[in-house]
């Protein structure tokens, strides 16, 4: 795969992006989206840090994959990986609800492993086009 740069997902670290667990921020936590120059820019894609593990979410699909230490090349903030929706690495989950929450997307769901709560907050991008 090392070569395969066609595959790969530049992940921009979102510094407004929250993530909660059963309502409460976790001690370790991080949000990133597919860069806007990925080949793969995708808004429903989120890479999410919980605590000491990293899990993608296909918020269009509603899925949620786990995501190995090996898979990740950090670059400065931000993350580069290879294909992550991998369906042997599914992780069962259910009660998806996506919707707008103003300045940003709310996405909640429950992680059938941990059988806890995740709420992941997603900015949106913001409209730029009055400037031109």
């Amino acid at each position: 795969m090392a070569g395969d740069e066609a595959g790969r997902i530049h992940w921009k670290q979102i510094d407004e992006g929250e993530v909660k667990l059963d309502g409460k921020p976790p001690i370790a936590s991080g949000v990133y989206q597919p860069d806007k120059k990925s080949k793969k820019k995708d808004a429903d894609l989120a890479l999410i840090l919980l605590g000491r593990r990293y899990l993608m979410l296909d918020a269009k699909a509603r899925l949620v994959y786990s995501v190995l230490p090996s898979d990740l090349q950090k670059q400065g903030n931000d993350i580069e990986t290879g294909d992550l929706a991998q369906s042997s690495r599914l992780v069962p989950s259910s009660d998806w609800s996506v919707r707008d929450v103003g300045p940003a997307e709310l996405i909640k769901l429950t992680l059938g492993d941990y059988g806890r709560i995740l709420e992941v907050e997603l900015p949106h991008p913001r409209d730029l086009r009055y400037l031109y």
